[in-house]
């Protein structure tokens, strides 16, 4: 290339916001003037060092790299860019703009990559956001290989390179692949015995929807009862496989789980920040736990032990259904729809009611920690489980108890019955007051029995309509048209035998 000539090529890619991957152009310009290279565009640091990356990968494979005055121009200006996933494209816009590989190689291709400084290309996070700006667009998507089990976008032509050298011959191979459905296994309500009831509240919280609260002392099964929550709910279907595996893609996670169908149960420690429940972070703001627990579970074990201000900052998903995280020119939006399952010892201590163990606590304690129990998130949880220790004889019967498999089959089974009426499960929290009660189909005798349970234990009109939603999804498992007297009488069970009202 003559020193006094200028040259110029353009390739596309994207930048990362959430989930969403925003079209960018890579654009380069090599001409006279000092030497050096300068990236312009919004970039951030990571982005910049991408000048030494790439010169290094350059020259490693084997391609020529005079000095010369290289500018970089990510467009649009105004889309801030972060990440070292901008590597490959610069690198395929310079050699394109030295003329040393042939541009039908690249023609109509998205590419996204990071570059070592042998030449080899790595994987960036958010692969899946950006195969589906690819398909989108109607480009290629040119990656490295990624063994994250990616799901298939159809349409999608993409293609994998290992090395920088490879654009020379164009020598490009399918991307990897990895049979969903293949080695994963749950954990099984076959290992949980002496608490039917607790199987039972959780059964229905599975079959509609529903938030759960658990409370009971160390060491009942709390835990236990949660984790086995996943194996009970259906399968994630098509949409829901994608969605899911979106938000893992870009937080960098396996997403063989996922496109198997299993939904995501997430557990965050009690001493979780609020950045790391709803998300955020310097540069690419990361979805928090509420986003990766979309479409599946949100556990919070030692719930009264949360800070204040994360259970508040949780009211926004539960309402919306996502995140919006704000930034000085940017903001992301990350879905978070979840069911929450909550789980807490009834005192400071945990002792509470144990016939094993005395309460050390003062009323006065007991009072405080409760009342942090019923905070600003029980408007999401429907039903108050209490869980009590085991006795040590039926533990060793473990093993024995009821099935995941059965139990989910009667789980869908209550949930086909909710499509079959127009209901979804999963939103039946965001349906107006006056659609529950109408499907219900209450008789006289269950409108004078539930107004009769209100006035007696002081129900608000919001926990009258979580005692018809739960005794609605009940009806549904047994199989009923219409809410009958048995069924308010065991939803009532779960909301007026405890102190949160």
């Amino acid at each position: 290339m003559s020193a006094s000539r200028t040259v110029r090529a353009c390739v596309p890619t994207c930048a990362l916001y959430g989930v969403q991957a925003v079209p960018v152009t890579v654009e380069i310009e090599i001409g006279p003037g000092l030497p050096g290279w300068h990236i312009v565009g919004m970039a951030d640091a990571s982005v910049q060092e991408a000048r030494l990356r790439v010169r290094s990968a350059v020259r490693a494979a084997g391609f020529d790299m005079p000095a010369s005055h290289v500018v970089i121009n990510l467009a649009p200006a105004t889309v801030r860019k972060s990440g070292s996933g901008f590597d490959l494209p610069i690198a395929i816009a310079y050699l394109l703009a030295t003329r040393q590989i042939d541009p039908a190689c690249v023609e109509e291709t998205l590419a996204v990559g990071e570059l070592a400084l042998d030449g080899a290309v790595r994987p960036v996070d958010g692969l899946l956001a950006y195969a589906i700006g690819a398909q989108r667009d109607q480009l290629r998507l040119l990656s490295a290989s990624d063994a994250t089990c990616m799901p298939k976008l159809g349409g999608l032509d993409h293609v994998c390179i290992d090395h920088l050298a490879q654009l020379r011959s164009a020598s490009f191979s399918p991307p990897d692949t990895l049979e969903a459905g293949v080695g994963v296994e749950q954990l099984d309500y076959r290992d949980v015995v002496g608490q039917q009831f607790a199987v039972r509240a959780l059964t229905i919280a599975a079959a509609g929807g529903h938030g759960a609260l658990l409370i009971g002392p160390p060491g009942a099964g709390k835990s236990m009862l949660a984790k086995r929550l996943p194996s009970i709910l259906p399968p994630l279907d098509e949409e829901e496989r994608i969605e899911t595996a979106l938000i893992h893609s870009v937080a960098g996670l396996d997403l063989h789980t996922i496109t198997s169908g299993v939904r995501p149960f997430r557990a965050p420690h009690h001493s979780a920040t609020v950045a790391s429940l709803v998300g955020g972070g310097s540069g690419n703001v990361r979805p928090g736990e509420v986003s990766l627990a979309h479409n599946g579970v949100l556990f919070l074990d030692e719930f009264a032990e949360f800070s204040n201000s994360a259970l508040q900052a949780l009211r926004q998903p539960i309402e919306d259904g996502r995140v919006v995280v704000s930034r000085v020119g940017s903001r992301a939006v990350f879905p978070a729809r979840f069911q929450l399952i909550a789980a807490s010892n009834p005192c400071p201590c945990g002792f509470l009611g144990d016939a094993a163990h005395a309460c050390r606590c003062s009323e006065n304690q007991v009072s405080h920690y409760q009342a942090k129990l019923g905070g600003p998130l029980k408007d999401r949880i429907d039903l108050i489980c209490e869980v009590t220790r085991v006795d040590p004889t039926r533990v060793l019967e473990s093993g024995k108890g009821t099935c995941s498999a059965q139990i989910a089959g009667e789980v869908r089974a209550a949930r086909e019955r909710a499509s079959w009426r127009g209901e979804r499960a999963e939103s039946l929290g965001n349906v107006t007051p006056h659609e529950v009660i109408e499907s219900c189909g209450l008789s006289t005798a269950g409108h004078k029995l539930i107004e009769d349970m209100a006035r007696k234990h002081f129900l608000s009109g919001r926990g009258i309509v979580r005692i018809l939603r739960v005794a609605r999804t009940i009806a549904d498992l047994d199989e009923s048209e219409s809410v009958r007297e048995e069924h308010l009488l065991e939803s009532c069970m779960y909301r007026v035998d405890n102190n949160l009202e």
